[in-house]
């Protein structure tokens, strides 16, 4: 039995041979294979209107898809219709980068990986732009002077070897050597006596980043032996991650490091004299710079780059670029840094953060362990993947991927609930992540394609949006690719859920300015592919408000063709996923245009009349938030333009009569006019509203018999009588 995945892509290019193929491992086919035929009898096309809530409430915080998204540059609720919200746009994101800076200052930033002494002029220049609270520093000089041994213990890129040099160059040591960050707990004693002579009794060792697992964790006889080799003038200071296994060792200080902002203008004060420092922390780049939680070796690149725009050495373009050259430079030694320095699985969770950026935590570390079983799969399928259970905690993966847990609610079916989240410190993270990712390493892309494929077929919205939201990147990096590889196979899938996928994946490949969207639904709306037809009517309702116009027109052409075909299927499946379409236009900001184009083409023909008031009475079902009673959307739509006899204060009530005098359509509207008086029983501005419309509605002697006779006999809730206010609005209809 063919599945999804096996099906080739219609309406576009296939794979060439030499792209990479993503076909589930067989023991995942064997599980999919025993599951389909019950899988797709569950299968069922989600209703459009729910679809597009699960897609604002779980597309990305980079993707600012809303109610009142207007594409092509507009505003999203009052923000720039951009990729982040601010003020980067999605090519400056999504464009290839033209410039590296490498963050090596000499002293300041990566530790060195051999034993050797540090220079005394180099020391000095660190002693320059050192700063740090002085009350801490203070105690942890008599801290050192005691013991003679400190723990730094601090995230890494925190300054925390710069105070481990400064803290030694303060005791007045003779010498300050580095040892080797491969020294091992045991080897300790053994390297700080190594270097002892009498000449050079005032003596200071750092080493960084010491290496601890749990089967060679630091322990206290490790630092006791080394402080009886140091003597009584010699002092070792280490730093280790958080996370480092340590036991039992008194000598341990947690680091926190200096505002970036003191730190680049310590920087800047011996770099330029006061005056120009002052200016340069004025400029509006800067402020952003600062407000990016940047590294501080990132911070100290800044400021040798700010003091050569000073000189006129550099453009205004390097300043305002810096922040997001220097972001991509350290994506791309995330992914290009070797195993014993970032492990396969701390690579997949990067990538998993980068596509649920904000989502709850334990899902993202869910499908990260998925996409770590299929990386290990590209790396060696002989192997069987593993993935162990305990052991990364949750502090030193988001370390590493200079990001944050924070408590929000998520919305479910069911409503909000409270959920602990992960997101990166700047939101622009995960669309950089994800182009390194898609192009600078297409080896990991089968493994990356089929855990997409994986996340498309989960049970949970927020996961499926998820997967459409990275494929809009990918397709933004590489339409071509993306297309053949992932959306046309989704779009040309038997399953509703995959192709509903293709659909979102689409709709924010086009937010984020992805070419050509509209070209490829004109094209599919055309085409002989009923399925990849079903995924652009779909699309049309979402980025149609752009271009109302243009996607009606196509919407007409497509149920045109759906009646010659078969001009008896009138509720069929494609008839009404192009009501539903017309449905959320009408409901978008562009709803008074949609209004108008839908009275304007109303006696085209029978298949334009029918989408129209199909499409027209299920927006009239639509009520406020969703829910049973709250205000309905169009009936408010009413009630705001009747006072300025708007063109919508005329074209809402025609509509409604045309609904009710057409056959195929008055059932379905007589039942929202039912809703709506049950409404209004309960809400005093319904009431108000509907009494204003209900004498538009009468124009004719059938009219006031029909609106009359549901007024009278309406059943109230649960079989009760006709609700009070029924008899009210039967007051207001004009004589027959």
């Amino acid at each position: 039995m063919s599945t999804p995945e096996q099906q080739p892509p219609a309406g576009g290019a296939g794979p060439a041979p030499d792209q990479p193929q993503a076909d589930p491992a067989p023991a995942d086919e064997a599980r999919r294979e025993g599951t389909d035929d019950e899988s797709e009898e569950r299968d069922q096309p989600q209703d459009a209107w729910a679809a597009r809530r699960d897609l604002v409430d779980h597309s990305p915080r980079s993707m600012s898809f809303g109610a009142q998204a207007r594409f092509g540059g507009g505003t999203v609720g009052g923000d720039q219709n951009n990729v982040t919200g601010n003020q980067v746009s999605g090519d400056v994101i999504m464009g290839s980068k033209t410039e590296v800076y490498q963050f090596s200052i000499p002293g300041f930033s990566a530790p060195s990986s051999a034993s050797g002494e540090v220079p005394g002029a180099t020391l000095e220049r660190l002693a320059e732009r050192f700063v740090a609270d002085e009350e801490v520093v203070a105690a942890l000089l008599d801290r050192l002077r005691r013991d003679r041994v400190l723990i730094l213990s601090g995230a890494r890129f925190t300054g925390r070897r710069t105070a481990a040099l400064m803290l030694l160059h303060r005791l007045g040591v003779s010498s300050v050597r580095t040892l080797d960050r491969d020294t091992g707990p045991s080897a300790l004693a053994e390297r700080v006596a190594a270097t002892e002579t009498d000449e050079d009794p005032s003596r200071g060792y750092v080493l960084c980043d010491l290496a601890t697992r749990r089967d060679r964790p630091l322990r206290e006889p490790h630092l006791l032996a080394a402080r009886d080799r140091l003597g009584e003038h010699g002092y070792l200071i280490i730093t280790v991650d958080p996370t480092a296994v340590l036991e039992d060792v008194p000598f341990t200080v947690a680091w926190r490091p200096p505002a970036a902002a003191d730190v680049l203008a310590a920087h800047l004060s011996t770099r330029t004299d006061a005056e120009t420092a002052a200016k340069l922390l004025e400029l509006p780049d800067v402020t952003e710079f600062l407000g990016r939680s940047h590294q501080l070796r990132e911070v100290a690149a800044f400021a040798q780059q700010l003091a050569r725009y000073a000189a006129g050495e550099a453009g205004a373009d390097t300043v305002a670029q810096f922040s997001l050259v220097s972001l991509e430079s350290q994506v791309q030694e995330w992914f290009e840094e070797d195993e014993a320095s970032i492990h396969l699985r701390d690579k997949a969770f990067l990538v998993a953060l980068a596509a649920f950026d904000g989502g709850p935590y334990a899902l993202t570390a869910e499908v990260s362990d998925l996409l770590y079983r299929l990386l290990q799969e590209t790396w060696n399928r002989s192997l069987v993947p593993e993935v162990p259970v305990f052991g990364t905690h949750i502090g030193k993966r988001l370390q590493l991927a200079r990001a944050e847990k924070f408590e929000e609610d998520e919305h479910t079916e069911w409503g909000p609930v409270p959920q602990r989240k992960a997101r990166f410190l700047d939101e622009r993270v995960s669309l950089v992540l994800l182009r390194e990712v898609w192009l600078g390493h297409p080896s990991a892309r089968p493994a990356l394609i089929a855990w997409l494929r994986r996340l498309a077929d989960d049970g949970r919205p927020l996961v499926r949006t998820r997967a459409a939201s990275t494929v809009a990147v990918l397709a933004r990096t590489d339409l071509p690719s993306a297309m053949a590889l992932v959306i046309e196979p989704w779009g040309t899938s038997k399953r509703f859920r995959h192709r509903l996928v293709a659909v979102n994946a689409l709709t924010l490949a086009h937010l984020i300015g992805t070419p050509y969207v509209p070209r490829i639904l004109d094209g599919w709306c055309e085409g002989d592919d009923p399925r990849l037809c079903w995924v652009a009517v779909r699309a049309y309702g979402l980025i149609g408000p752009e271009r109302p116009e243009q996607a009606l027109a196509a919407l007409r052409k497509a149920v045109r063709r759906l009646y010659e075909a078969d001009p008896d299927d009138l509720d069929g499946e494609m008839a009404g996923e192009l009501a539903e379409a017309v449905e959320l236009l009408l409901l978008s900001p562009a709803g008074d245009r949609v209004l108008a184009e839908l009275r304007e083409h109303l006696d085209d023909d029978r298949a334009v009349h029918d989408l129209a008031l199909g499409g027209f009475v299920n927006a009239c079902h639509r009520t406020q938030d969703g829910e049973r009673y709250g205000n309905p959307l169009v009936l408010d739509w009413y009630a705001r333009t009747a006072h300025e006899d708007g063109e919508p204060a005329h074209t809402i009530p025609a509509l409604w009569r045309a609904a009710l005098a057409d056959p195929r359509s008055t059932r379905h509207a007589l039942d929202v006019l039912r809703d709506w008086v049950l409404i209004a029983d309960r809400a005093t501005a319904t009431e108000w509203a509907l009494a204003a419309l209900l004498p538009r509605l009468v124009t004719t002697p059938a009219e006031h018999d029909r609106l009359s006779h549901l007024l009278r006999t309406m059943p109230g809730e649960d079989g009760k009588p006709p609700p009070d206010v029924a008899a009210r609005l039967l007051a207001v209809l004009p004589p027959r």
